[in-house]
């Protein structure tokens, strides 16, 4: 089964930036999508993650990264 990932971010954020270098270099699409949301455009999303941006966060069960994360742990995070 195909693992979903959601990466939290915003604009201008440049932790956002390699964070998104990481997973874009090392996540293979075709076993695990990651959907980007922008938290700007949520109140709920601002106050729970606006201190903590980049987040990555599994869908299936919630489990999240925030960052600074390493290769293995964005790795380990769409495989289990």
């Amino acid at each position: 089964m195909k693992q979903t990932l959601i990466f939290y971010t915003t604009a201008g954020c440049h932790l956002c930036e390699l964070a998104r270098a990481i997973w874009q270099t090392h996540l293979d699409p075709e076993y695990c999508a990651v959907q980007e949301v922008d938290i700007a455009t949520d109140d709920t999303l601002i106050e729970r993650y606006g201190t903590r941006i980049p987040v990555l966060r599994r869908q299936r069960d919630g489990r999240e990264l925030n960052w600074p994360f390493t290769v293995d742990e964005v790795v380990d995070l769409s495989l289990d």
